[in-house]
């Protein structure tokens, strides 16, 4: 019997921020992205595909969106895939704690007609709270299949699954009154005919969305924009009162009616210590302690439990490799080649897996708590309330709190802001003296070997210098349009620990798979180019600043060249250095700030070339490097003068 091959059918996961698609996306796909309890961490589009009795699907999954109408650029991309390229299927992930919340995007995606199935996700946590939803009685009012969902935990799944069969349009909400249907009809007839969706197009037309009109210029010949907007100024001309304030009364109404009779409370709610870890936590002045906390909590256990584990590596897995290529090759061309300053083994592998592996092992177990809980949004509002004092934009502060887990991912997430000057400070400081969460481990080895105070010292700098950045940038900047500072802020949760060990996991993988080849290219650079002499050269040429001006040894040139292929390849000679003493004190902890404040990652470089343009990527950079050579040169004096 011959096979059918079936057509490949288009899924597209859409949801508020933080509402658990990358999670479904993972679970039906098995494959894996990062996934956090907190926003923004799906800055792009992902695609997998998987198949279910012999049906092929792609599945899409997206940034989150709250409505049809665009407030930013990451929205607009949602919109546009879904309106111009029209998925087969809609599968939206709804947290079950922000229902009412998630009805404002259902109500739009239900006038699209586009087959839907509810992912009602969480529902664990608002049984916990003693709210309970009636998931068939939502399934009826919007006429879509309605399954509920712990996603985290793959509890769903089969179920959303065999529903993806039978999934179908919903029920269309509201009607709107004569004189708006009357105009929705009328906006329609100018609308290209390629186009689908007229009557929410027609919708949103009225609504005055900003980015409306550019969009549908972008697929289609046919311009009656000016015709267009002739209408709509002429319905809202006739019209009594405001068309945007009816259509969201209209909205409203509806969601208030789905709610008030599926979701039912207890009138005796216990307070929970997740909701008062959550309030002190960005509380001004009880959140510095639990911040602090945090910082302590990492720094301990990369001193205690990362570097020992390292150092017992090296002694136990290291040495004895060492010992046997040096009575292999006990001197000459292949000994410098393997295991020499820059060979292949001691610098490209050993460093990598040994050194740094370990490191990062243990802090990101800790940072992938910390994430899983909930707590970087809460830290965003308690930054946010201390920046405001020293002028710092509010809605910049979510996209710089993410660049302590990834610059890039954080550098990518302020398309979020319609601020030209706040995207530009944002970017800059992401950049500049921020430690993204594996240079930040590095960073508590290295200082960790000197004493809370060598930390306690550098790190105190680095927001110094980060704040005066922000400071200087906010007074020079023009000033232009603002965001208003939004922060959802998800439920404290205690995280799941496979969880949080499979995140482990795919970071340190991927660290492997981005890290090694870079860390064994660099060994090999440098041993050519210390053969060819052309190191040599460099470092002649550079004395003055490297021993004169920045107090440090002529390796440390070593580092800076490592720092322009990857920030952990450099972290992991600072330690080299150090294991054989030509780092001191003082040159330790202005290495850790140069280091940090000097040359972002490439793939952050090619992140801020995306959000800025390539000319003002490249000044930026050039800036934040010239201001990490003399910032770090000031600190050395300064440490000069002040530690005995």
């Amino acid at each position: 019997m011959k096979a059918v091959n079936n057509p490949l059918k288009r899924i597209a996961i859409i949801g508020l921020p933080n509402t658990g698609k990358s999670q479904v996306f993972n679970n039906l796909t098995k494959k894996y992205t990062v996934v956090a309890n907190f926003p923004f961490t799906t800055v792009e589009m992902k695609s997998g595909t998987f198949n279910i009795y012999n049906q092929p699907y792609e599945i899409i999954d997206t940034p989150g969106i709250h409505c049809l109408y665009i407030h930013s650029e990451e929205e607009l991309f949602v919109r546009d895939m879904l309106v111009f390229k029209q998925p087969d299927i809609i599968i939206q992930c709804i947290d079950a704690n922000r229902l009412k919340q998630s009805l404002t995007l259902t109500f739009d995606l239900l006038e699209l007609g586009i087959p839907m199935v509810i992912s009602l996700n969480a529902i664990d946590e608002t049984t916990k709270k003693g709210i309970l939803i009636d998931s068939d009685a939502v399934s009826k009012f919007l006429g879509v299949p309605v399954i509920e969902s712990i996603a985290i935990n793959d509890i769903g799944t089969k179920e959303l699954k065999d529903t993806l069969e039978v999934a179908r349009k919903g029920t269309i909400p509201v009607q709107y009154g004569e004189i708006i249907e009357e105009g929705i009809l009328a906006i329609e007839k100018l609308l290209p005919n390629s186009i689908s969706f007229k009557r929410k197009l027609s919708l949103l037309f009225l609504q005055e969305d900003p980015f409306l009109m550019d969009s549908i210029r972008s697929i289609s010949e046919t311009d009656n924009s000016a015709k267009i907007k002739e209408k709509t100024e002429e319905l809202r001309s006739h019209f009594r009162g405001s068309i945007s304030l009816l259509i969201n009364q209209k909205k409203n109404a509806w969601i208030e009616n789905i709610c008030s009779k599926t979701i039912k409370k207890q009138k005796i709610t216990l307070k929970s210590f997740p909701e008062f870890f959550a309030r002190i936590s960005r509380h001004p002045v009880y959140g510095i302690p639990v911040l602090l906390g945090f910082i302590f909590l990492m720094f301990y256990s990369v001193v205690n439990f990362a570097n020992v584990i390292a150092a017992w590596m090296h002694d136990t897995l290291w040495f004895p490799i060492e010992n046997q290529i040096t009575h292999v090759f006990p001197s000459g061309f292949w000994n410098e080649f393997l295991i020499g300053d820059y060979g292949f083994l001691t610098f490209g592998i050993s460093n990598a897996i040994l050194t740094v592996l370990p490191i990062l092992s243990v802090f990101f177990l800790l940072f992938n708590t910390i994430e899983d809980m909930g707590y970087i949004p809460n830290l965003s509002v308690l930054l946010k309330r201390i920046s405001e004092k020293i002028g710092l934009s509010g809605s910049a502060i979510m996209p710089i709190t993410l660049g302590f887990g990834c610059k890039t991912m954080a550098t990518l997430t302020t398309k979020s802001l319609r601020s030209k000057k706040e995207r530009y400070i944002a970017i800059y400081l992401i950049a500049f003296a921020l430690p993204c969460a594996p240079q930040m481990a590095l960073n508590m080895s290295i200082l960790g070997r000197l004493g809370a105070r060598a930390f306690i010292i550098a790190f105190a700098f680095l927001v110094f210098v980060e704040i005066v950045a922000g400071l200087f940038l906010n007074k020079i900047l023009k000033n232009d349009n603002s965001n208003d500072f939004i922060q959802a802020l998800p439920d404290i949760r205690m995280p799941s620990p496979k969880a949080v060990i499979k995140k482990t996991y795919y970071k340190l993988l991927w660290f492997l798979k981005e890290a090694i080849p870079i860390f064994v290219y660099s060994a090999l650079f440098l041993f050519i180019i210390d053969k060819i002499g052309l190191l040599g050269g460099i470092k002649n040429i550079l004395k003055p600043l490297i021993i004169g001006f920045l107090g440090f040894p002529i390796e440390m040139v070593d580092v800076l060249i490592l720092c322009m292929a990857r920030h952990e390849a450099a972290s992991g000679m600072i330690i080299k250095l150090i294991q054989v003493g030509k780092l001191n004190y003082i040159q330790c902890i202005v290495a850790v700030t140069i280091t940090t404040m000097f040359v972002p990652c490439v793939a952050n470089i090619m992140a801020m070339i995306k959000e800025l343009k390539l000319k003002s990527a490249l000044i930026m950079v050039f800036v934040i490097n010239a201001s990490a050579f003399i910032l770090a040169g000031i600190l050395n004096r300064i440490l000069i003068l002040t530690i005995k």
